[in-house]
C-alpha cells in the first residue's frame, strides 16, 4: 500500500504494533511519541520506511512545529491514526485528582484535536484521506470510578461523528475503533506504575493484544475508497462489558 500513515502514541502498545504491521504492508510510517529512545528502536527496525517525531500531543505549538518539519515523502499524509491516549487513576469523582483529570482531557481530547487540525490540510489534498481514532468501550458505557476517563472517550466518539459530518464531501473517511481490554501499558499508567496491580487486570482470561487492534486498523484503511468503517467495537471473548469479564 503506497500510503503515508501518521501514528500518535507509537512508542508502545497499539501504536507500536500498528506501525510495525502497516510498515510490513508497504506503508511509510510517521511514528510519534514522547519517548525518543523507543522511537529510535522503531527506527532501527524499520529503517528509511519510518520517520520519527518527538512531541507531546498536549502542546499545540509542538504539534504544529513537528508536523511542519515533515520531510519530502512523509509530508503528504494519507492516513492519521489518533492513538495517543491515557487513563490516569481509577477514583470516584469526590476523591479524584485534578491533575489526573487534566491529563486525560488534554491528551485524549485536546491532543486528538490538535493533531487532527494540523493534518487536515494535507489529508484534504489527497481527496482520499483517512482518519482512524482509537477510542475505547469506555466511549459506549460509563463504569464505576471511570467518570472523567469515560467522558474523554465519549468525547472521542462524538468528535469522530462530528468530523465525519463536517468532512462529508471531501473524500476523507473518518471512523473509530473502540477496544475493550487490551494488554498494554494502559493499566500500568492508570495505577501509577503499580505493576502487580496492573498485571492482575489481565489475569484469568485472554485479553486482546495490541496486534489484534493493529489488524483492525489495517482492515479499515485497506477497504476500497467507497467503504468507511465508521464505528467498530471489539472486546475479548471473555469480556461482555466494561465490568463483566469471565475469569477462571
Amino acid at each position: 500500500m503506497d500510503k503515508t500513515v501518521f501514528i500518535t502514541g507509537a512508542t508502545s502498545g497499539i501504536g507500536r504494533a500498528t506501525a510495525l504491521l502497516l510498515a510490513g504492508m508497504g506503508c511509510r510510517i510517521v511514528a510519534c511519541g514522547r519517548r525518543e529512545e523507543r522511537l529510535q528502536d522503531l527506527k532501527q527496525q524499520l529503517g528509511d520506511q519510518v520517520h520519527t517525531l518527538v512531541f507531546d500531543v498536549r502542546d499545540r505549538d509542538s504539534v504544529q512545529k513537528a508536523i511542519a518539519s515533515l520531510p519530502g515523502p512523509f509530508s503528504r499524509v494519507d492516513v492519521l491514526v489518533n492513538n495517543a491516549g491515557n487513563a490516569h487513576g481509577l477514583d470516584p469523582v469526590q476523591v479524584g485528582s485534578l491533575d489526573d483529570w487534566d491529563a486525560m482531557i488534554d491528551i485524549n481530547v485536546k491532543g486528538l484535536l490538535y493533531v487532527t487540525k494540523a493534518l487536515l490540510p494535507t489529508l484534504m489534498q489527497s481527496k482520499q484521506g483517512h482518519i482512524v481514532n482509537i477510542g475505547s468501550t469506555a466511549a459506549k458505557e460509563v463504569y464505576p470510578a471511570g467518570n472523567v476517563y469515560c467522558a474523554s472517550k465519549h468525547a472521542v466518539d462524538a468528535l469522530t461523528t462530528g468530523l465525519r459530518i463536517d468532512l462529508n464531501g471531501t473524500g476523507i473517511r473518518v471512523g473509530a475503533i473502540h477496544p475493550g481490554m487490551v494488554e498494554t501499558e494502559f493499566s500500568l499508567v492508570r495505577f501509577k506504575g503499580d505493576a502487580p496491580r496492573a498485571s492482575r487486570v489481565y489475569q484469568g482470561f485472554e485479553p486482546l493484544k495490541p496486534e489484534d487492534i493493529a489488524g483492525l486498523v489495517w482492515f479499515a484503511i485497506s477497504q476500497p475508497p467507497h467503504v468507511n468503517i465508521a464505528d467498530l467495537v471489539v472486546m475479548p471473548t471473555a469480556q461482555a462489558s466494561s465490568t463483566i469479564v469471565h475469569k477462571t
